[in-house]
Protein backbone atom coordinates (compact mmCIF):
# COMPACT_ATOMS: atom_id res chain seq x y z
CA UNK A 1 0.00 0.00 0.00
CA UNK A 2 2.79 2.77 -0.77
CA UNK A 3 2.45 5.21 -2.55
CA UNK A 4 4.86 8.32 -3.34
CA UNK A 5 2.86 10.32 -5.49
CA UNK A 6 -0.94 10.86 -6.69
CA UNK A 7 -0.75 8.57 -9.51
CA UNK A 8 0.24 5.62 -7.50
CA UNK A 9 -2.15 6.52 -4.67
CA UNK A 10 -4.87 6.55 -7.22
CA UNK A 11 -3.92 2.93 -9.00
CA UNK A 12 -4.06 1.67 -5.77
CA UNK A 13 -7.15 2.67 -5.33
CA UNK A 14 -8.40 1.64 -8.38
CA UNK A 15 -6.73 -2.15 -8.14
CA UNK A 16 -8.06 -2.76 -4.87
CA UNK A 17 -11.46 -1.00 -4.71
CA UNK A 18 -10.66 1.50 -1.99
CA UNK A 19 -11.20 4.64 -1.05
CA UNK A 20 -8.08 7.27 -0.47
CA UNK A 21 -8.72 6.65 3.23
CA UNK A 22 -8.43 2.93 3.10
CA UNK A 23 -5.59 3.34 1.47
CA UNK A 24 -3.96 5.69 3.94
CA UNK A 25 -5.19 4.07 7.06
CA UNK A 26 -3.11 0.94 5.88
CA UNK A 27 -0.12 2.60 4.54
CA UNK A 28 0.07 4.24 8.18
CA UNK A 29 -0.32 1.39 10.10
CA UNK A 30 2.36 -0.92 8.18
CA UNK A 31 4.66 2.25 8.11
CA UNK A 32 4.34 2.90 12.12
CA UNK A 33 3.91 -0.81 13.02
CA UNK A 34 0.51 -0.71 14.81
CA UNK A 35 -3.09 -1.61 14.03
CA UNK A 36 -5.79 0.27 11.66
CA UNK A 37 -7.44 0.43 14.66
CA UNK A 38 -4.82 2.20 16.62
CA UNK A 39 -3.92 4.65 13.47
CA UNK A 40 -7.56 5.50 13.60
CA UNK A 41 -7.87 6.12 17.45
CA UNK A 42 -4.99 8.70 16.97
CA UNK A 43 -6.61 10.43 14.36
CA UNK A 44 -9.93 9.99 16.03
CA UNK A 45 -7.86 12.11 19.03
CA UNK A 46 -6.56 14.79 16.69
CA UNK A 47 -9.79 15.29 15.50
CA UNK A 48 -11.45 15.94 19.70
CA UNK A 49 -8.44 18.17 20.01
CA UNK A 50 -9.53 20.11 16.83
CA UNK A 51 -12.80 20.51 17.74
CA UNK A 52 -11.52 22.02 20.90
CA UNK A 53 -9.14 24.45 19.37
CA UNK A 54 -12.57 25.93 18.05
CA UNK A 55 -14.70 25.90 21.18
CA UNK A 56 -11.78 27.43 23.31
CA UNK A 57 -10.75 30.19 20.26
CA UNK A 58 -14.25 31.64 20.49
CA UNK A 59 -13.80 32.50 23.54
CA UNK A 60 -14.76 36.83 23.83
CA UNK A 61 -11.67 37.59 26.07
CA UNK A 62 -8.96 36.10 24.07
CA UNK A 63 -6.02 38.01 23.12
CA UNK A 64 -2.34 37.03 22.04
CA UNK A 65 0.73 38.14 23.88
CA UNK A 66 1.52 40.69 20.83
CA UNK A 67 -2.02 41.90 21.08
CA UNK A 68 -2.65 41.24 17.00
CA UNK A 69 -4.84 38.62 17.63
CA UNK A 70 -7.91 37.63 19.53
CA UNK A 71 -11.68 37.99 19.72
CA UNK A 72 -12.10 38.30 15.78
CA UNK A 73 -13.44 34.48 15.79
CA UNK A 74 -15.77 35.82 18.53
CA UNK A 75 -17.19 38.93 17.04
CA UNK A 76 -17.87 36.76 13.78
CA UNK A 77 -19.69 34.00 15.70
CA UNK A 78 -22.02 36.78 16.93
CA UNK A 79 -22.70 38.16 13.24
CA UNK A 80 -23.43 34.88 12.13
CA UNK A 81 -26.08 33.86 15.36
CA UNK A 82 -28.07 37.46 14.74
CA UNK A 83 -28.26 36.30 10.94
CA UNK A 84 -26.51 39.61 9.61
CA UNK A 85 -23.54 37.71 7.83
CA UNK A 86 -23.26 37.49 3.79
CA UNK A 87 -22.67 34.12 3.62
CA UNK A 88 -24.77 32.11 5.72
CA UNK A 89 -24.67 30.00 8.05
CA UNK A 90 -22.57 27.03 6.97
CA UNK A 91 -19.99 29.59 5.42
CA UNK A 92 -20.23 31.56 8.49
CA UNK A 93 -19.51 29.15 10.64
CA UNK A 94 -16.61 27.75 8.51
CA UNK A 95 -14.85 31.15 8.23
CA UNK A 96 -15.43 31.71 12.58
CA UNK A 97 -13.94 28.13 13.03
CA UNK A 98 -10.72 29.00 10.82
CA UNK A 99 -10.34 31.96 12.32
CA UNK A 100 -10.81 30.48 15.83
CA UNK A 101 -8.65 27.45 15.49
CA UNK A 102 -5.67 30.07 14.35
CA UNK A 103 -6.28 32.43 16.84
CA UNK A 104 -6.07 30.12 19.71
CA UNK A 105 -3.00 28.67 18.34
CA UNK A 106 -1.34 32.31 18.13
CA UNK A 107 -2.51 32.37 21.90
CA UNK A 108 -0.22 29.02 22.22
CA UNK A 109 -3.67 26.93 22.87
CA UNK A 110 -2.91 23.97 21.83
CA UNK A 111 -3.86 23.29 18.25
CA UNK A 112 -3.23 20.27 15.94
CA UNK A 113 -0.68 21.58 12.79
CA UNK A 114 -2.51 20.18 9.77
CA UNK A 115 -0.07 20.56 7.92
CA UNK A 116 1.91 23.57 10.38
CA UNK A 117 0.67 25.35 13.00
CA UNK A 118 0.49 28.26 10.38
CA UNK A 119 -2.53 26.92 9.03
CA UNK A 120 -4.14 24.88 11.85
CA UNK A 121 -7.48 26.42 11.32
CA UNK A 122 -8.35 24.97 7.86
CA UNK A 123 -8.93 21.44 8.16
CA UNK A 124 -10.99 22.34 11.84
CA UNK A 125 -13.40 24.42 10.44
CA UNK A 126 -14.43 22.61 7.07
CA UNK A 127 -14.59 19.21 9.03
CA UNK A 128 -16.32 20.58 12.62
CA UNK A 129 -18.61 22.62 10.37
CA UNK A 130 -19.88 19.83 7.98
CA UNK A 131 -20.28 17.36 10.75
CA UNK A 132 -22.71 20.09 12.52
CA UNK A 133 -24.47 20.95 9.43
CA UNK A 134 -25.20 17.27 7.86
CA UNK A 135 -24.60 14.94 10.68
CA UNK A 136 -22.30 12.81 10.03
CA UNK A 137 -20.63 10.12 12.52
CA UNK A 138 -17.17 10.85 13.80
CA UNK A 139 -16.19 8.02 11.85
CA UNK A 140 -16.86 8.94 8.52
CA UNK A 141 -14.96 12.59 9.63
CA UNK A 142 -11.93 11.08 10.82
CA UNK A 143 -11.89 8.86 7.53
CA UNK A 144 -11.89 11.94 5.71
CA UNK A 145 -8.97 13.43 7.80
CA UNK A 146 -6.84 10.61 6.82
CA UNK A 147 -8.27 10.88 3.21
CA UNK A 148 -6.69 14.40 3.77
CA UNK A 149 -2.90 12.70 5.41
CA UNK A 150 -2.78 10.86 2.31
CA UNK A 151 -2.56 14.14 0.09
CA UNK A 152 -0.56 16.22 2.90
CA UNK A 153 2.37 13.18 2.55
CA UNK A 154 2.08 13.27 -0.99
CA UNK A 155 3.01 16.99 -0.94
CA UNK A 156 5.66 16.94 2.07
CA UNK A 157 7.21 14.40 0.46
CA UNK A 158 7.21 16.24 -3.49
CA UNK A 159 7.39 19.73 -2.72
CA UNK A 160 7.03 21.34 0.86
CA UNK A 161 4.56 22.17 3.19
CA UNK A 162 6.50 25.08 4.98
CA UNK A 163 6.35 28.64 4.38
CA UNK A 164 9.92 29.16 5.20
CA UNK A 165 10.73 27.21 2.41
CA UNK A 166 7.59 27.69 -0.39
CA UNK A 167 5.77 30.69 0.83
CA UNK A 168 1.98 30.61 2.31
CA UNK A 169 1.14 28.38 -0.74
CA UNK A 170 2.99 25.49 0.66
CA UNK A 171 1.46 26.21 3.88
CA UNK A 172 -2.23 27.32 3.27
CA UNK A 173 -2.22 25.88 -0.05
CA UNK A 174 -1.19 22.52 1.38
CA UNK A 175 -3.73 22.17 3.93
CA UNK A 176 -6.56 23.63 2.12
CA UNK A 177 -5.85 21.04 -1.22
CA UNK A 178 -6.02 18.40 1.88
CA UNK A 179 -9.24 19.17 3.27
CA UNK A 180 -10.87 20.05 -0.39
CA UNK A 181 -10.06 16.15 -1.40
CA UNK A 182 -11.32 15.21 2.29
CA UNK A 183 -14.77 16.55 1.45
CA UNK A 184 -15.13 15.02 -1.61
CA UNK A 185 -14.96 11.58 0.23
CA UNK A 186 -17.61 12.62 3.00
CA UNK A 187 -19.93 13.49 0.22
CA UNK A 188 -19.00 10.18 -1.31
CA UNK A 189 -17.24 11.17 -4.49
CA UNK A 190 -14.35 8.79 -6.27
CA UNK A 191 -10.94 9.05 -5.25
CA UNK A 192 -10.24 11.03 -8.54
CA UNK A 193 -12.61 13.34 -7.66
CA UNK A 194 -10.71 13.89 -4.38
CA UNK A 195 -7.67 14.59 -6.09
CA UNK A 196 -9.52 17.09 -8.39
CA UNK A 197 -10.69 18.94 -5.75
CA UNK A 198 -7.28 19.10 -4.28
CA UNK A 199 -5.61 20.49 -7.41
CA UNK A 200 -8.40 22.93 -8.01
CA UNK A 201 -7.42 24.76 -3.91
CA UNK A 202 -3.65 24.37 -4.52
CA UNK A 203 -3.65 25.61 -7.75
CA UNK A 204 -5.89 28.91 -6.29
CA UNK A 205 -2.81 29.67 -3.66
CA UNK A 206 0.35 29.63 -6.18
CA UNK A 207 2.43 32.39 -5.55
CA UNK A 208 0.80 33.14 -1.94
CA UNK A 209 3.76 34.62 -0.22
CA UNK A 210 4.25 34.05 3.48
CA UNK A 211 5.26 37.91 5.22
CA UNK A 212 3.91 37.46 8.79
CA UNK A 213 4.46 40.66 10.40
CA UNK A 214 6.77 40.79 13.16
CA UNK A 215 7.71 37.48 12.21
CA UNK A 216 4.66 36.05 14.26
CA UNK A 217 1.86 33.83 12.78
CA UNK A 218 -0.49 36.37 13.24
CA UNK A 219 -1.13 39.40 10.83
CA UNK A 220 -1.91 38.09 7.91
CA UNK A 221 -1.50 34.85 8.90
CA UNK A 222 -4.87 34.27 10.68
CA UNK A 223 -7.18 35.24 8.31
CA UNK A 224 -5.52 33.47 5.39
CA UNK A 225 -6.42 30.59 7.38
CA UNK A 226 -10.49 31.58 6.64
CA UNK A 227 -9.87 32.28 3.22
CA UNK A 228 -8.11 29.04 2.33
CA UNK A 229 -11.51 27.28 3.69
CA UNK A 230 -13.49 28.91 1.64
CA UNK A 231 -11.90 28.17 -1.12
CA UNK A 232 -11.35 24.73 -0.16
CA UNK A 233 -15.07 24.08 0.33
CA UNK A 234 -15.12 25.86 -3.29
CA UNK A 235 -12.85 23.85 -4.84
CA UNK A 236 -15.32 20.66 -3.45
CA UNK A 237 -18.02 22.25 -4.66
CA UNK A 238 -16.93 22.66 -8.02
CA UNK A 239 -15.86 19.21 -8.28
CA UNK A 240 -19.04 17.49 -6.76
CA UNK A 241 -20.83 19.28 -10.00
CA UNK A 242 -18.55 17.65 -12.16
CA UNK A 243 -15.72 20.25 -12.93
CA UNK A 244 -12.36 17.79 -13.73
CA UNK A 245 -9.32 19.88 -13.05
CA UNK A 246 -7.05 20.16 -16.32
CA UNK A 247 -3.90 19.72 -14.07
CA UNK A 248 -3.30 16.69 -12.72
CA UNK A 249 -2.75 17.10 -8.83
CA UNK A 250 0.87 15.42 -9.08
CA UNK A 251 1.95 18.21 -11.50
CA UNK A 252 0.01 21.13 -9.69
CA UNK A 253 2.72 20.05 -6.77
CA UNK A 254 5.09 20.25 -9.02
CA UNK A 255 4.74 23.82 -9.66
CA UNK A 256 3.91 24.80 -6.32
CA UNK A 257 7.50 23.49 -5.47
CA UNK A 258 8.82 25.20 -8.68
CA UNK A 259 7.08 28.74 -7.61
CA UNK A 260 8.15 28.46 -4.29
CA UNK A 261 11.62 27.59 -5.32
CA UNK A 262 11.80 31.13 -7.63
CA UNK A 263 10.84 33.44 -4.61
CA UNK A 264 12.94 35.93 -3.23
CA UNK A 265 13.79 34.65 0.61
CA UNK A 266 11.79 37.75 1.61
CA UNK A 267 8.78 36.34 0.48
CA UNK A 268 8.77 33.04 2.58
CA UNK A 269 8.69 33.52 6.19
CA UNK A 270 11.49 35.91 6.91
CA UNK A 271 8.77 39.28 7.81
CA UNK A 272 11.22 41.10 5.04
CA UNK A 273 8.75 41.45 1.85
CA UNK A 274 5.25 41.61 1.58
CA UNK A 275 2.64 43.30 4.26
CA UNK A 276 5.59 42.59 7.01
CA UNK A 277 7.36 45.93 5.53
CA UNK A 278 4.44 48.09 5.30
CA UNK A 279 4.83 51.33 7.61
CA UNK A 280 2.16 50.28 9.63
CA UNK A 281 3.52 46.76 9.96
CA UNK A 282 7.33 48.10 10.73
CA UNK A 283 5.69 50.47 13.32
CA UNK A 284 3.70 47.22 15.22
CA UNK A 285 6.66 45.60 14.94
CA UNK A 286 8.84 47.90 16.66
CA UNK A 287 5.74 48.46 19.09
CA UNK A 288 5.51 44.67 20.02
CA UNK A 289 9.71 43.87 19.43
CA UNK A 290 10.97 47.15 21.05
CA UNK A 291 13.55 47.13 18.07
CA UNK A 292 14.42 49.97 15.34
Amino acid sequence: MKYKNIDQLLELCQKHNLSISDVALQDTANSMEISTDEVYEKMLQNYLIMKDSIKEGLKKDLKSVSGLTGGGAFKLKTLVDNKKNISGSLMGEIIYSALSTAEYNACMGRIVASPTAGSCGILPACLATLQNHYKFDDKKVVMALINASAIGKIISTNATVSGAEGGCQAECGSASAMIASGIIELFDGTPKMCTDAAAQALKSHLGLVCDPVAGLVEEPCVIRNASSATIAITSAEITLAGIESLIPLDEVIEAMFRVGNQMAPELKETALGGIAICKTAKELEKKILGCN
